[in-house]
């Protein structure tokens, strides 16, 4: 079953938040999280290349010598969102060769069911479900180890729209974006909707509300006192730029957390024991508070980010 499951290894995904766009307009407006990861734009060269060499080395190699599928050449964009009852949605963009098709059907015939469903005229295939799937899978490699259940018992996956990849938590999800030729059908006006931080050159983007997470993983100050927060690592220049902010439960909360970060970080920046390089990155940190939203922005040489991975 390992070796199957590695050729979705890009579920693993689901175990963060995830989105399906660079703008709100493709992140759902009852979503609790989201993330986006654009592979076409790290390939394209600038500081974005120096982290696509290490998931690379990391991570597609494996993939490719376990499963056959060549991530660089077939997949240009992942994006994964979770929306309330509708559960996670995985989407994978790119020029899947016949042979990949071939091996995720293959997949879909180990635990699933080869039989056409249909929603209009495109078809889509049921995965898991009663005792399908007796136990969850695990996938290993380098530094990288996830656990691939976040689909729950079983899930709906489809190859009906060109040069995409839909896997889907419920049937009537994957209908809805068959329905509508892929596309996520985003909201700027729902309250509580999940911020999206946008970039011309956008790598990573990644948003979640607090709610999910248990009570008693907060062992942060930061985060009982956080609503929602939003992460973007963009290419600017040459050096990778990378963004946060938080909405804090109150203003006031806002400026402590932004004055607690400010003193941290000028302490762990005279470290002595501290990388120099990592030092100056330190100190060039910005962080704001505005209202009751707290904004953490920096910019960092690509190999500094590649190196700390690989300690």
């Amino acid at each position: 079953m390992m070796g199957k499951i590695k050729i979705l290894l890009l579920l693993a995904l689901l175990t963060v938040p995830a989105i399906a766009g660079a703008d709100a307009s493709s992140v759902p407006g009852n979503a609790n999280w989201y993330f986006y990861v654009d592979l076409k734009q790290m390939r394209s060269g600038g500081p974005g290349a120096a982290v696509y060499e290490w998931l690379r080395d990391e991570v597609m190699e494996e993939i490719e010598e376990d499963a056959g599928i060549d991530v660089e050449k077939e997949i240009d964009r992942i994006t994964s969102y979770s929306s309330g009852d509708d559960g996670a949605v995985l989407i994978i963009d790119g020029k899947l060769s016949q042979e990949t098709r071939d091996v995720i059907m293959a997949f879909i015939a180990s635990g699933g069911d080869i039989s056409p469903l249909k929603s209009g005229s495109k078809t889509y295939y049921h995965f898991g479900g009663d005792e399908s799937i007796d136990e969850d899978v695990v996938y290993e490699a380098g530094n990288i180890n996830v656990s691939i259940d976040t689909l729950g018992e079983e899930s709906w996956i489809s190859m009906a729209i060109k040069n995409k990849v839909i896997i889907t938590s419920t049937e009537d999800h994957m209908k809805a974006l068959l329905d509508n030729k892929g596309r996520v059908k985003g909201s700027r006006s729902v309250d509580g909707a999940l911020m999206v931080l946008t970039a011309e050159k956008t790598l990573v983007q990644a948003g979640m509300k607090s709610g999910m997470l248990g009570e008693e993983d907060w062992d942060s100050n930061i985060l009982r006192n956080t609503e929602q927060v939003a992460f973007l690592i963009s290419a600017a220049a040459n050096k990778l730029a990378l963004e946060a902010k938080l909405i804090t439960t109150e203003a006031e909360m806002a400026e402590s957390l932004a004055s607690v970060a400010r003193g941290l970080i000028t302490l762990m920046s005279f470290d002595d024991e501290m990388d120099a390089e990592m030092a100056a990155v330190l100190k060039g940190t910005r962080i704001e508070a505005k209202g009751n939203s707290l904004s953490l922005s920096l910019a960092i040489d690509s190999g500094l980010v590649v190196s700390t991975l690989g300690e």
